[in-house]
Order: structure tokens, then C-alpha cells, then sequence
């Protein structure tokens, strides 16, 4: 988690080195803390009724999950938070969004990126597809507010409380 975190923020740097990039900014405001808030707790609850109703999804994210989660200690989900909400949404909202013009091509580009990044194996696709919806809203989320902070706050908010759910849930289903 940590490597993957610093190879894109290395994409990230050397992305906005070679193309002169205008990041959104980042900036904290209470607004901003609301809709970072609110859009994290919609993809959190989204996930789970999605988690719940679709079978495939459900295997998909306990594969991945699984591989990610069973390692860490309950105090590393904070990592699980911050790590990649902060170098995911630098790279795909605050790069590359921005960089292909912030216009609904570069929404879907940018977001079917993110969603392969969550690919790691042949049966993740609707791991994948959950994650370029993910990305959707995240990215959706940056342009309406024109504010990067929002994004962040969603990413590393709805990776937490994800990661706390699927470790209570697999700490329940292990006894």
C-alpha cells in the first residue's frame, strides 16, 4: 500500500512536471468539509447495498479486500485511508482530470484509469466496474466543487469506514 502510494505520487509529480498542469486547489473550507463528508458517507452505504445485492461484486471485493485488509492491524486502516485517498486523488482527480480539460470525457477517462488500477485478477471485474463508478463520483465531486479537498476527504473517509466494515465483518464470519 505504502510502494503503490509513492510510485503515484511519483506519476503525480513527474505527470505535473512534464505538462504544467493547474491542480484544483486545495482548500478547506466548512462547505467543503460537508460535501467531502457527505459524498464519502453516499459511496460507503452505495458500497455496502452493493455489496449486499450484487453476488459477483460481493466475491469481487472480498477477493480484494481479503489480499489488502487481512494483513493490516486495526490501526493501519488509518494508512488504508490516507495512503491512497491522498495519492489516488492527486494522480486521477487532481492530475489527470484536470490536465484532460475537467469536461465529462476526461470524467469517464480518468475514472475508468482509476478502476483498473483496482484490477488484480481475471475475476475483479466487478470489483473494477465498482471502482470506475467510485471514481465517477469522486471525480464528478472535484469539478462541482471545484475544490480537490472534497474528493480527498470522500476517498480517505469511505476507504476507512470500508475497512473497518470488512474487518468486523471477517473477524465475525472467522469465528
Amino acid at each position: 500500500m505504502g510502494g503503490t502510494a509513492i510510485v503515484l505520487l511519483a506519476i503525480a509529480k513527474a505527470w505535473l512536471h512534464l505538462s504544467h498542469v493547474t491542480l484544483l486547489p486545495v482548500s478547506f473550507t466548512w462547505m467543503s468539509l460537508g460535501w467531502g463528508l457527505a459524498v464519502g458517507f453516499v459511496i460507503t452505504i452505495a458500497s455496502f447495498i452493493m455489496y449486499r445485492i450484487w453476488p459477483a461484486y460481493s466475491r469481487s471485493a472480498d477477493t480484494y479486500l481479503k489480499l489488502v485488509l487481512s494483513p493490516l492491524l486495526w490501526p493501519d486502516l488509518i494508512w488504508l485511508g490516507l495512503l491512497p485517498g491522498l495519492s489516488e486523488e492527486l494522480l486521477f482527480r487532481g492530475v489527470m482530470l484536470s490536465d484532460l480539460g475537467l469536461t465529462s470525457l476526461a470524467l469517464v477517462v480518468s475514472s475508468l484509469a482509476f478502476g483498473i488500477l483496482h484490477f488484480s485478477g481475471s475475476q475483479q471485474w466487478p470489483y473494477v466496474i465498482w471502482a470506475s463508478i467510485v471514481g465517477l463520483i469522486l471525480g464528478y465531486s472535484a469539478i462541482a466543487t471545484g475544490n480537490l479537498f472534497v474528493p480527498i476527504l470522500a476517498h480517505i473517509l469511505t476507504n476507512f469506514m470500508s475497512g473497518c466494515l470488512w474487518k468486523l465483518n471477517y473477524i465475525g464470519s472467522q469465528s
